[in-house]
């Protein structure tokens, strides 16, 4: 299938994931994008890393990860939600983080808005998954031509409009997609990747939360 590579293990995975040499992304594929996820501390990260991401690569966000969690409390959108200006300026400070005043407040904020959020939906898991395609929207067949012309779905405008008149922000279309992928409200391993079958596993078996 094209748009599927055999990395030097053997294996074979999605192109962005399976023609590097980096062995965090090759996991960060392998084990992670695409399974769902419906813990609200591991979608408000995602969604902020995504933030984070515009206008570079995920591999950049990717191996800073750690750094970010340890700058924003683990996620805990509830601990992010008290940051005030001096936690931005400190923020501002560490090198070991994206240092965009932009993006850092825009995280702060968006804890405040999540907390909010889960008063009214019960959950943030709850109100996201409300937003999963249907089954008969997707493509028959996952290739690499289809994924490149998903770069948004009607879903995920449905979702990024309903965060920003919450009041969240980074949040665009684009953005909120690449979160649905990475989030397993959506399988786009191509057919043919080895982490296909486990991902689509793991939705049959999935109990959406409400």
């Amino acid at each position: 299938m094209a748009g599927v590579v055999e990395g030097e293990d053997g294996v074979a995975r999605c192109w962005w994931g399976g023609g590097g040499e980096d062995a965090a992304y090759r996991a960060y594929h392998d084990d992670e994008w695409g399974l769902p996820v419906t813990d609200d501390v591991r979608l408000f990260e995602k969604l902020a890393l995504e933030g984070f991401q515009a206008g570079l690569s995920w591999l950049t966000i990717l191996r800073k990860r750690e750094a970010f969690r340890r700058a924003f409390a683990g996620f805990d959108f509830r601990r992010v939600a008290r940051y005030d200006a001096r936690d931005v300026e400190r923020l501002l400070g560490d090198a070991s983080i994206v240092r965009h005043r932009g993006k850092i407040e825009s995280t702060v904020n968006n804890a405040r808005r999540a907390e909010e959020l889960v008063e009214d939906a019960g959950s943030l898991a709850a109100f996201v998954w409300r937003f999963e395609p249907p089954e008969a929207s997707r493509p028959p067949v996952v290739t690499r031509e289809a994924l490149l012309e998903l770069v948004h779905t009607p879903e995920s405008r449905a979702l990024a409009k309903e965060l920003k008149r919450r009041g969240w922000t980074f949040v665009g279309p684009t953005t909120v997609y690449a979160f649905m992928q990475a989030m397993g409200l959506v399988d786009d391993h191509l057919e043919g990747c080895a982490a296909r079958p486990g991902a689509e596993a793991a939705r049959s078996a999935l109990t959406r939360p409400v």
